[in-house]
C-alpha cells in the first residue's frame, strides 16, 4: 500500500502528471509550481484564495514553499520513466512500484504495463486503447463495443452495432474524429468571441481597480485637507482670542486711568465742599449778629463764584440762600452727568462693542478663509515667469504660452533661469485648493506639473519629475507618463484631447491630472508631503507648445 500511496503522491492534483517543481500550500497539499501559480492568479481578481484540493481559504496570497524531497523523488521517477511525463497513467496490477501503462483495456477497465499486456487476453472483446484514466467511458453500454461514431441526431457517442440496429439506425452518423473537429471549429468561433469579451472585462477590472485606488487616495487626501483646515482654524481662533483679550485689557487700562483721574477730581471737589460746609457751620454758630453779617458779606463771593451750566456767571446778585443752594444744585448736576457717562461707557456695553466689532469681524474673516480653502479656486491670474524661462523657450507677450524655440532668446543668465526647455509660473501656492487648465500641442514632447522654487536650474536634477522637488505629467510618443523622483509610470489611457486640468489641494497633499473632453477623465493623482510653496511647472520639447487657458 505504501507503494500505491507513493504512486499517487507523485501526481499533481491539477494536471495529473508527476510533479514539476512541487510546492506546498499552508494547508499541506502539494502542486506543481506552475499549476498552482496560474490558479492563484485567477483567484487574485476576487481576492479570495483557496486550496483546490481541500478548499481551505486564505485571507492573503498564500506563500508557496518548495518541497525539495518530493521534487527529487518526482525527478528521479521521471528520469526512469520519461514517457510518463505526459500521461501519468500507471499499470493497475503493478502494486509493488508504479510502472507506466502501455495500453488500457476497455472491457477490463484497467491499464496494463508491457509485462501484464503480454499476459492479457487477446480476445476481440478485450479492446485495447491508448492509456486512459477512464476506460469504462469508451465502451458502448449496450453492445460492449468501442465507441467509434457520433450520432448527430441524438448528440451521443455510439458503437458500430448501434449504427446498424437499435434507436440510432438511419440517423446521421459521423466518425468521432470528424465530429470532434467540427465541434472544435465551433468552439474556435466561440473562443474568438470570448477572448475580446475577456479582454474587455479585464480592462474594465483595471479601470475599476484604478477607480478604487483613486477613491482611496482621494479619501486620504480629503482627510489630510480637513485635518489641516481644522488645525488652521484653531490657530486663527487662538489668534482671534488673543486679539480680543488684548483689546479687553487695553480698554480696561484706559477705563482705569479715566476712573483714577475722575476719582482724584472728585476727591478735590469733596475737599472743597467740606471746607465750605465747615465755614458755613462756623457762621451759623456765631452769636454776634453784626459779626455774622459782616463775615457773611466778606465770604459772599466765595459762595457764589460757581459758573452756571453754560459756563457763565449769574447776572443777578445772589442772595444769601442762593450762595448756599447753588453749590449743591451744581454738584447735583455734576453727579448726574457723571452717572450718565458711567452708563454710556459701562463695561457690559464695552464688551458688547468688542464682540460685535472685533470678535464677529474676526469670525467672519475665518469663515471666508474656510470657504476659500474648501471651494476650488481657479488660478485665473497665472502667468509664466520669464525670469525662470530657459533661452530655448519662447514666451508669448501675454505670458500665457510657452513654446520650444530653435533660436536662443538671448536672456541673461541668472540663478533663477533653467538651462533647457523649462519654466515656472510667477505665482505660487502654499494653501487652499486650486486648478488651472492648459492647452497642449498635438505633436512634440511636453511636461506639466508643479515644482518648488528651490529646484535645481542645471543638470540632470533640474528636469521636472527627476527629483524630489517636482511632480509632472508628460506626453512622449503618444503615451502619458507620470514622473516623480525619477520614478516613471506609464498610464493606460492614450492621449485623445488637447486640454489638461491640473488640480492642487495643498492641505490634502494631492496633485491630480485630468484630461478635459465632453467629461473630465481622471488620469492620475500624486499623494505627497508638500513642504514648500509650489509653482506651476511647464516643459516644452521640440515642436511643442503649452498655453495657460485658465
Amino acid at each position: 500500500m505504501a507503494s500505491v500511496d507513493l504512486r499517487f503522491s507523485e501526481n499533481c492534483f491539477l494536471c495529473l502528471n508527476p510533479y514539476l517543481d512541487p510546492v506546498t500550500l499552508p494547508c499541506g497539499h502539494h502542486f506543481c509550481q506552475m499549476c498552482i501559480s496560474k490558479l492563484l492568479d485567477t483567484q487574485k481578481v476576487c481576492k479570495v484564495y483557496s486550496c483546490p484540493q481541500c478548499r481551505a481559504e486564505f485571507k492573503e496570497h498564500p506563500d508557496l514553499h518548495r518541497n525539495w524531497t518530493l521534487g527529487s523523488k518526482a525527478k528521479s521517477f521521471l528520469s526512469n520513466h520519461p514517457e510518463q511525463g505526459g500521461t501519468g497513467i500507471f499499470c493497475t496490477y503493478c502494486i509493488e512500484s508504479p510502472v507506466p501503462a502501455a495500453k488500457s483495456c476497455l472491457l477490463c477497465e484497467a491499464s496494463l504495463c508491457e509485462t501484464h499486456l503480454a499476459a492479457h487476453s487477446r480476445s476481440t472483446e478485450h479492446v485495447l486503447t491508448e492509456p486512459t484514466n477512464t476506460p469504462f467511458n469508451r465502451l458502448c453500454s449496450v453492445h460492449k463495443e468501442p465507441l467509434k461514431y457520433f450520432c448527430c441526431n441524438d448528440a451521443t457517442c455510439i458503437c458500430a452495432s448501434c449504427c446498424l440496429v437499435g434507436v440510432h439506425k438511419g440517423h446521421k452518423v459521423e466518425t468521432l474524429g470528424d465530429s470532434s473537429e467540427k465541434e472544435k471549429e465551433k468552439l474556435g468561433h466561440v473562443l474568438e468571441q470570448l477572448i475580446p469579451k475577456r479582454d474587455k472585462t479585464e480592462k474594465r477590472i483595471q479601470r475599476l481597480v484604478e477607480q478604487s485606488r483613486h477613491v482611496q487616495e482621494q479619501s486620504a487626501g480629503e482627510a489630510n485637507r480637513v485635518t489641516a483646515l481644522f488645525r488652521d482654524i484653531r490657530e486663527q481662533l487662538e489668534s482671534l482670542e488673543a486679539k480680543v483679550l488684548h483689546n479687553i485689557f487695553t480698554q480696561q487700562v484706559e477705563r482705569s486711568l479715566q476712573l483714577c483721574k475722575l476719582i482724584k477730581e472728585t476727591e478735590i471737589k469733596k475737599e472743597e465742599l467740606s471746607r465750605k460746609i465747615c465755614h458755613i457751620k462756623e457762621l451759623c454758630n456765631m452769636a454776634d449778629a453784626l459779626t455774622f453779617l459782616q463775615d457773611l458779606k466778606l465770604n459772599e463771593l466765595d459762595f457764589n463764584d460757581e459758573e452756571d451750566g453754560d459756563g457763565n456767571k449769574e447776572d443777578q446778585a445772589p442772595s444769601f440762600f442762593d450762595g448756599i443752594v447753588k453749590p449743591f444744585s451744581k454738584m447735583s448736576r455734576w453727579y448726574k452727568t457723571t452717572d450718565q457717562e458711567n452708563s454710556m461707557c459701562s463695561l457690559s456695553r464695552m464688551y458688547e462693542n468688542l464682540i460685535t466689532g472685533t470678535l464677529l469681524t474676526g469670525l467672519t474673516d475665518i469663515m471666508e478663509s474656510v470657504q476659500r480653502r474648501v471651494n476650488w479656486q481657479e488660478a485665473t491670474g497665472m502667468l509664466l515667469d520669464i525670469n525662470s524661462a530657459a533661452n530655448d523657450v519662447a514666451v508669448s507677450w501675454d505670458k500665457k504660452t510657452a513654446s520650444s524655440s530653435l533660436r536662443s532668446q538671448g536672456r541673461p543668465k541668472t540663478p533663477e533661469r533653467f538651462q533647457l526647455y523649462q519654466t515656472l509660473s510667477s505665482s505660487n501656492f502654499s494653501l487652499g485648493r486650486h486648478y488651472w487648465e492648459v492647452e497642449v500641442s498635438e505633436s512634440g514632447y511636453w511636461r506639466l506639473g508643479v515644482a518648488y522654487s528651490s529646484i535645481d536650474r542645471e543638470g540632470d536634477e533640474s528636469w521636472f519629475g527627476y527629483n524630489e522637488k517636482s511632480w509632472c505629467l508628460c506626453r512622449e510618443d503618444k503615451i502619458y507618463k507620470v514622473i516623480h523622483n525619477s520614478q516613471q509610470t506609464n498610464l493606460h489611457h492614450k492621449p485623445t484631447y488637447l486640454k489638461i486640468r491640473i488640480s492642487l489641494d495643498y492641505e490634502a497633499q494631492c496633485l491630480s491630472f485630468s484630461e478635459m473632453s465632453e467629461s473630465i477623465r481622471h488620469l492620475h493623482t500624486f499623494t505627497a508631503s508638500f513642504t514648500e510653496p509650489l509653482h506651476a511647472a511647464f516643459g516644452v520639447g521640440r515642436r511643442s507648445r503649452v498655453t495657460i487657458i485658465s
